[in-house]
């Protein structure tokens, strides 16, 4: 029998079988973790083949895990050196991302990406809130969005309390499996709840002190909001690591970097100060924007201050 998982809760699985019936499952021994540095052996999204142990009890066994299509990394919260597995088999990773109330930094949003271009997996940003925006914000919004766009990231402009906009990000989720992730705050919930009734995630206003949204959902979970469209909510992640990376493959998750690191003086370059480096000159003259680079920078100082 073969299953998905839907939501792991320590030991214990919830898994949809084909027949769309939910199992409480466990893994058996063999399967268990071995030298790996990753906390989780298994991950939402994950495929796996399956027993009935108890059908009283309603559980199963999980016998093998399928091989990952792709899968998303975070540093483990637990355990310094080891990774996290968030989800598995994805079609597209979304960031939920906010101008106030709380403001996203670029910082993340740049991190987010570089992770997500790390493990081949396509991303979009959902700008959130739009109607809590002034008209100089609105105009700030959408030259973010055009920055974005113009090195190949999709992004949409909605307000999570308004049915046109749930449905331009319906059309975008159909027939997917999609990661939904963003700074606590920013309104991925109340998307998500607009999306499906069903999943009632729990939301809680923004602090008017902080600014800074309360941790609401403690664990990654797959919701089914339509026939073959799935979504995975994940935590209010404050920081993706950029694990096991090397300091000169940074640029290369960066899509504006990457096309031009052929024309760098050195082969090495790592785009810091060397002489003729295609980057810095492209930072200069305005080909790649001021806040792109900021960002590769802070990266590649946390690289030096993880070693």
């Amino acid at each position: 029998m073969k299953g998905l998982i839907l939501r792991s809760t320590g030991l214990w699985y919830d898994v949809l079988s084909e027949n769309n019936h939910r199992y409480k499952g466990r893994l058996r021994g063999k399967l268990r973790l071995n030298d790996e540095k990753v906390t989780n052996p298994i991950a939402v999204g994950d495929r796996v083949e399956m027993s009935l142990e108890d059908e009283e009890e309603n559980t199963v066994l999980i016998e093998k895990i399928e091989k990952r299509e792709n899968y998303i990394n975070r540093q483990s919260p637990k355990k310094e050196g080891f990774a996290h597995t968030i989800a598995a088999n994805l079609d597209q990773a979304i960031v939920v991302v906010t101008l106030a109330m709380p403001r996203t930094s670029a910082g993340f949003i740049d991190r987010f990406l570089v992770s997500a271009e790390a493990f081949r997996i396509p991303a979009i940003l959902i700008f959130n809130k739009t109607d809590l925006l002034s008209k100089d914000e609105l105009h700030i919004q959408e030259k973010m969005m055009q920055r974005y766009e113009q090195i190949g990231y999709k992004c949409i402009a909605i307000s999570a309390t308004e049915d046109k906009d749930i449905s331009k990000v319906e059309e975008m989720l159909r027939n997917k499996v999609s990661l939904v992730s963003g700074h606590s705050g920013v309104g991925k919930s109340t998307l998500l709840n607009r999306l499906s009734p069903e999943i009632e995630q729990s939301t809680t206003e923004v602090s008017d002190y902080t600014e800074k949204g309360l941790h609401t959902t403690t664990f990654a979970e797959m919701f089914e909001i339509e026939k073959n469209t799935f979504v995975i909510d994940t935590p209010g992640i404050k920081e993706l690591g950029l694990m096991d990376m090397e300091k000169a493959e940074i640029s290369h998750y960066f899509p504006e970097m990457r096309e031009r690191l052929n024309q760098c003086k050195y082969n090495n370059c790592l785009h810091l100060r060397e002489p003729k480096c295609a980057v810095i000159e492209a930072v200069e003259s305005g080909e790649i924007a001021k806040s792109r680079y900021n960002s590769y920078l802070s990266m590649m100082e946390g690289q030096d201050n993880r070693r």
